[in-house]
């Protein structure tokens, strides 16, 4: 597991925050459902707030474990699928460093301990919970929202009224958990944290969108059920996928020298120039003489890539007319190469194309290390990470 943490702002004084518990839907500026990307804009426009955000993450497998972003000084953190990387679950481990406002009333934080009694109390009766024997913890459910208390075991058939305990004490929550509540899945410590999934997309909803790619002969490109060809112009591209995120001009590629004629020194910028759909992971390159698209470029969005955070996961499906087969065989999930599609799993749908180029060394701008890129006809893979995983996809025609 990686962490990326972020450094405290001089003279940012310490204590509990007041966040708004939403049951079943979010606490604070966090929503379920919400990309990762958006929490991230979040944090940025409260520096003074989330002063410290360490970013968690399995290197090795990015897709086994989630991503979180944890709070250590406000006692809470955030899970995101790591396939969809929407916000799944929000935990919050120290609830005397977070207090939170349900309706009118306050509960947790240091002067206001969320007590066996006060939850019951602010959130009414509820059903009997679960007690896990094994980690002395019991937890009451409410629809989106459940509470851990750790319970001693001789007081384990007390913990169902809501009473003190015999001795007059009565235990105080661990966790919190607040889960999307379209499910009567509960959503708890342990196995049940495992439970939690991302609420569905809302009809219409862009975020993840699939971006289908056929390699071959007949190259095409289609986001979101429109189809953008090769040489089509930046007017047809905003009447298709509307206005882009932003618009800057290309830097002389560095893989020029390669294949150039010209032997003269180039310039840092050329006449072509990017479309930037951050919100789709997807560049599109415009020659700066015919304004004809060259290249689209698509993102997946992986921790650990310099990229990271800069770019929402483009949820790419290319189909290679490379490998032979039937039709089915084709189209299969096995044939297709997606953001999930390992480097040696590409290798055997199209075939090993030889040695990579590093197009980029690792230095202080960039310490993720060099940056290799693998090239077939009509696309290129770039494949910085250790794991195996593609960072981005070009695609050009030859």
């Amino acid at each position: 597991m990686s962490q990326r943490p972020r450094r405290r702002c001089e003279g940012t004084a310490m204590g509990a925050i007041v966040l708004d518990l939403r049951p079943g839907l979010g606490v604070g500026p966090f929503t379920l459902g919400m990309p990762i990307c958006e929490a991230f804009a979040q944090i940025e426009q409260q520096p003074n707030i989330y002063d410290v955000v360490h970013v968690k993450y399995f290197d090795e497998e990015p897709l086994k474990l989630d991503i979180v972003i944890s709070f250590p000084d406000h006692g809470f953190h955030i899970r995101f699928d790591p396939w969809s990387q929407r916000l799944r679950l929000i935990e919050i481990f120290d609830v005397k460093r977070l207090q939170m406002r349900y309706a009118t009333s306050l509960i947790g934080g240091p002067s206001t301990l969320a007590t066996f009694v006060a939850v019951y109390a602010l959130f009414g009766p509820t059903f009997p919970g679960i007690y896990d024997k094994d980690r002395g913890v019991y937890t009451l459910f409410y629809p989106g929202l459940s509470f851990a208390f750790p319970i001693p075991s001789q007081y384990t058939d007390c913990c169902h009224d809501g009473e003190e305990f015999p001795d007059g004490t009565t235990p105080v929550t661990c966790r919190v958990s607040i889960y999307d509540s379209s499910t009567d899945k509960k959503v708890g410590v342990g196995s049940l944290m495992d439970k939690a999934t991302a609420p569905p997309l809302p009809v219409g909803s862009l975020y993840m969108e699939e971006v289908h790619v056929k390699l071959g002969e007949e190259l095409y490109f289609t986001v979101g059920g429109q189809h953008i060809p090769f040489g089509a112009s930046p007017q047809d591209v905003w009447t298709e996928l509307g206005r882009p995120c932003g618009i800057h001009q290309k830097q002389v590629d560095q893989m020029v020298i390669h294949s150039a004629s010209d032997p003269r020194p180039r310039t840092t910028l050329c006449g072509d120039y990017f479309y930037n759909y951050f919100t789709r992971g997807l560049d599109i390159l415009f020659d700066g003489q015919t304004h004809k698209i060259k290249k689209f470029v698509l993102h997946t969005n992986y921790p650990g890539h310099a990229d990271f955070n800069s770019y929402i996961k483009c949820n790419f499906i290319i189909f290679s007319s490379h490998f032979e087969g039937s039709f089915e065989e084709v189209n299969s999930r096995v044939h297709r190469i997606t953001p999930s599609t390992k480097w040696e799993q590409v290798k055997e749908i199209l075939g090993d194309c030889g040695r990579a180029a590093i197009q980029t060394q690792g230095s202080t701008s960039n310490p993720f290390g060099s940056t290799y890129v693998y090239g077939y006809q009509n696309v290129a893979f770039e494949q910085v990470m250790k794991n195996g995983y593609i960072a981005t996809v070009t695609l050009f025609q030859s």
